[in-house]
């Protein structure tokens, strides 16, 4: 269990590694060495996220953090988000913090909605232990 635990926290950083780059599921399984399928299956029980899910809400956060941050034009963030589209971004954007790009720039407050995920504790054991604790209370 604890080699899985170890196997997460390499496609975490992975991930933080290349969130600017292209990712493939493939590349992080051929980097990591295990299959994209085993991987993403303990990805998403450790975490409680996909992997891709993972990606795409790092990229977005980050991207919220440049609209607020900097004056890079928008098109260039959605880029570096790894969208080959302004609408693209948009529409995912928009869906992760309700407001288009040039409305959240406009309203100047940067707040993160996917920070790095830590692996101090697993979303197996913390779920199970909020599971037990509702158990022991009722």
């Amino acid at each position: 269990m604890n080699g899985q635990k170890e196997v997460v926290n390499k496609v975490i950083n992975y991930i933080e590694n290349n969130l600017e780059k292209e990712i493939i599921l493939d590349n992080i399984s051929k980097n990591i060495g295990y299959s994209k399928f085993y991987l993403n299956r303990i990805f998403t029980e450790y975490t409680g996220i996909t992997m891709y899910k993972y990606l795409q809400n790092r990229r977005l956060t980050v991207a919220a953090e440049k609209l607020v941050k900097t004056d890079k034009p928008i098109m260039q963030i959605a880029y570096e988000a790894g969208y080959d589209t302004q609408q693209s971004f948009s529409f995912a954007f928009k869906q992760m913090y309700l407001y288009p790009p040039k409305i959240y720039r406009n309203i100047g407050i940067f707040m993160p909605k996917q920070n790095r995920i830590s692996m101090c504790c697993s979303y197996i054991l913390c779920h199970k232990s909020i599971t037990e604790m509702k158990e022991i209370a009722a």
